[in-house]
This record gives C-alpha cells, structure tokens and sequence, in this order.
C-alpha cells in the first residue's frame, strides 16, 4: 500500500463525515478575498444610500463603468445625482491605521507590524470625476469626489473632509444644500449615465480590469527603468571610448545634468 492509499482510508472518514466545516472555510476564504471586501464593501454603502438618502432627490448609480478618450474604461463605484450636484464615491474597505495626506501619490496601511502602500484613493477617484464631467458636459463645481472607507480602519493624519468613513459620506452629501443644476439637468444627467455607461456584466468587469493591470505593468515598467538620482527615464547607450569602449550600459536621459549610470 502507498502513501496516497494510506492518506485516502485515512483522511475519507474525516472528510466524509465534517464535509460541512471544510465547506465553510472555503466559504471564509472566499469572503476575505480582495474581491468579495470589495463588493461587500461597495454593498454597505450602497444599503446606506438607500436607506438614509430622499429617492425623491438623490438618484443612485453603482459599478458604473465608461469608457474614457485613451481608449479604455474607468470604473466608478457609486454615482448619486441630485440637484445639489454630481457625487462620485470611491469606496475603499481597508482595515488598520490609515496614513496620507490629500497630496501625497502613495498612502499607507499599517496593521501591527504590516505595512502596506496603496494608491491615493483621492487621486485615483479624480479620473472617474474627470471621465464623469466630459462625458456630462458638466463644471468642475458640479461634481463632488467622496472617498468612503469601508471596515474597521481609523484615520492617523487628518483628512479632507471628502474623505470619511461610512457613517460619515451621507453627511457629507446632505452639507450641500445649495442647488446647482435645474431639474431638468438632473433628468438629462441621469438619461446620459444611463445610456452611456457599459452594460454590467462579468464581461465587462474582466475587461475593466485586464485594462488596469495593462496600466500597473507599465508604470511598474517606467519605475524599473527610471533614474535613480532624478526619476528620469534611462537610454541604452554604447561607451564611446576608455576601457569600456563599445559595451553597452544604462545612462539617464538627463545627462549631461545627471551622470548615473547603470549596467546592462
């Protein structure tokens, strides 16, 4: 008898009889992926809208992707339209100490000992707010940028007051109490994103993301090969003369201001 047959009679009671407690920890390990927070994050804001928001004044728009003048699509978590303006909403669900300024390219999580860099959620949202105001044909003052973190995470620097947490993104939108499109304008906006955005579907969240990896890779791809004195991009450059003459090697675009070099 061999050890896979050893491990079968062994194992096959076990498995038979406690198939519902492995079922569950597949279940568990299902719902921390960064998908499932996402959409059960995306969720709770959606249930608090709906709860908390006049139907009558506040019309809600969730997982609305569009396409965007480069050729590819951004994809925006919530939109709520009123006459008080546009509100786009990026929802984060991040736990742990929260760390950023409004300015800063990278914020950081920090969970113990862990830390972790992710994209300003501020900077992220402004191209949905961008793709938004020309597909709208709307003013800057027209539309409202809201980050909402989702799950037990706490603030350690200040932050703008469009950034909050989920208890706190209907305030923020009722604080607006100023009308600034006319009803009819509300109704053509509402016609437009209907029409506009991408029919939700698998296929279309596949695409939206095949397109943001597209994005990372290059980025990762320009920060491999940029300077590392002044962030410039290198160029393959052949030595001219010295004993290195004819070999090739890494040079900054930048020079003659910035002399590094770097192997092949």
């Amino acid at each position: 008898m061999n050890i896979n047959q050893i491990l079968i009679q062994a194992l096959g009671p076990i498995i038979s009889n406690y198939w519902w407690f492995w079922l569950l920890l597949a279940i568990l390990g299902f719902l921390k992926t960064p998908f499932m927070k996402g959409v059960l994050g995306e969720f709770q804001v959606n249930l608090i809208a709906k709860l908390r928001l006049d139907k009558q004044i506040y019309t809600l728009f969730k997982n609305v992707t569009l396409r965007t003048e480069d050729g590819g699509t951004t994809q925006i978590d919530h939109v709520i339209v009123s006459r008080y303006g546009v509100f786009v909403i990026e929802t984060k669900n991040i736990k742990g100490w929260i760390f950023g300024g409004e300015h800063q390219k990278t914020w950081t999580q920090k969970i113990y000992r862990h830390t972790n860099k992710f994209q300003n959620p501020l900077h992220q949202n402004y191209k949905h707010t961008q793709t938004l105001q020309s597909a709208l044909e709307l003013t800057p003052d027209q539309l409202f940028s809201v980050v909402v973190f989702i799950g037990d995470s706490e603030f350690q620097t200040p932050m703008p007051d469009n950034v909050v947490y989920a208890g706190s993104y209907i305030r923020f939108i009722k604080s607006k109490q100023q009308p600034i499109l006319r009803e009819s304008e509300v109704a053509d906006i509402c016609r437009k994103l209907e029409s506009g955005r991408l029919k939700p579907s698998i296929k279309t969240h596949v695409e939206h993301v095949k397109h943001v990896r597209n994005i990372v890779e290059q980025k990762q791809q320009q920060a491999e090969n940029a300077c590392p004195k002044c962030g410039k991009p290198m160029v393959l450059r052949t030595a001219k003369n010295g004993e290195n003459q004819g070999n090739q090697f890494w040079g900054c675009s930048g020079f003659p201001q910035c002399r590094a070099m770097r192997p092949v």
